[in-house]
């Protein structure tokens, strides 16, 4: 009797622990969240691509895994423009590109990656994270579904490379040229043919002819993406993107339902991959232009200065439209937006425009 009493005993203690065991297991795993994030780069593209994927990364091992972030590179869940409705829809939690890339459904994304003749890299994280921006992308984002972070920085880009001079402003007209954004929009304005390629069709569109000239990002990108092969011609400065910031979109949903030390956690990787990125570009490009010009023959050029000054008008006129031509949240970050960029080309100007200039001066100072 005794040993029955014992072998029931037994048994529900088993049955206990293998019932407590099977509880469990769900317990953990739904702990540990599985979440995807789509991106608009081919796999291993520096600085943009491997950003994205340091920030997954980053995420991942941050969290001790409990938010596990996989990265589907461009094409390999929704092409390089997709990324916006992905997230917004839920067929990804997370998408890293560019906001510039979904102007025509949302023209005052823009302002949030960079706008012609606007914020420098610098100027636009202290609009952004102290200037009210980020309250205005959350409001710009909400309907949409869509949370959004900065989550890196090219600094301040290249002009591009052309097949031939551009010496004055009528060299631009009819000129069939890739870029993006507002920026393309300006240059439409000058009589500018703008054609929309991906990184990995500007090669050969160069190379075939079907484009004049390209701009992508600058010397850190254009090396290894081989433009100097087809033309020497390179073009400075960049004043369509004078700091592209790059964005983390998280949907909206998705993120609300995050315990807030995750939500920390989002954040606070987005702020560390934006200071990184920035910082890549700034420790890759000096030694790429060197290589572009002394061992491939690549040759700097500025732009006139009537071409600047009659693309700034142009710039311009893109963001009068936005002012004033838009629907009242554009109409509010346009406002914010050229507010806060007085207030900065007047701080800027005293600060490091001045130290750059003085710095640039002749004098002796030893080379390392």
């Amino acid at each position: 009797m005794k040993r029955r009493n014992f072998l029931t005993s037994a048994g529900l203690a088993a049955g206990a622990t293998a019932l407590g065991s099977a509880l469990a297991k769900p317990a953990i795993a739904q702990d540990r969240l599985e979440w995807k994030m789509v991106t608009a780069w081919p796999k291993g593209l520096p600085g943009l691509g491997t950003g994205a994927e340091r920030l997954a990364e980053r995420i991942t091992k941050t969290s001790n895994g409990r938010l596990n972030v996989k990265v589907f590179v461009a094409g390999e869940l929704v092409g390089p423009l997709g990324c916006f409705d992905a997230v917004s829809q839920g067929q990804a939690e997370m998408g890293h590109d560019a906001s510039s890339y979904h102007i025509e459904k949302l023209p005052a994304a823009g302002f949030f990656n960079s706008m012609p003749m606007g914020l420098t890299a610098g100027e636009l994280n202290g609009w952004v994270y102290f200037g009210g921006g980020q309250e205005l992308w959350d409001e710009l984002y909400a309907p949409h579904n869509v949370k959004a972070f900065l989550a890196g920085n090219t600094g301040a880009q290249m002009g591009g490379w052309f097949r031939k001079e551009i010496r004055s402003v009528a060299d631009l007209k009819g000129l069939k040229f890739r870029t993006t954004g507002h920026g393309a929009q300006a240059l439409a304005k000058l009589g500018v043919e703008v054609v929309q390629l991906s990184n990995s069709e500007i090669f050969s569109n160069l190379q075939s002819g079907a484009i004049d000239g390209a701009e992508w990002v600058g010397p850190y990108n254009d090396l290894s993406l081989g433009f100097y092969k087809i033309t020497k011609l390179y073009y400075w400065p960049g004043f369509q993107e004078p700091g592209a910031a790059l964005q983390l979109m998280v949907n909206k949903g998705k993120f609300e339902a995050l315990p807030d030390e995750l939500k920390q956690i989002v954040a606070a990787c987005c702020g560390a991959e934006n200071d990184m990125m920035l910082a890549e570009f700034n420790g890759r490009s000096p030694a790429a232009l060197s290589s572009l010009i002394n061992e491939h023959g690549v040759q700097l050029k500025q732009f006139p200065r009537d071409v600047l000054v009659a693309v700034g008008q142009a710039s311009g006129e893109v963001l009068e439209e936005l002012l004033e031509g838009g629907d009242e949240i554009t109409r509010q970050i346009a406002s914010s937006y050229l507010r806060y960029r007085q207030d900065a080309m007047r701080y800027t100007r005293i600060a490091e425009t001045a130290f750059t200039t003085a710095r640039s001066y002749r004098f002796d100072f030893p080379k390392g």
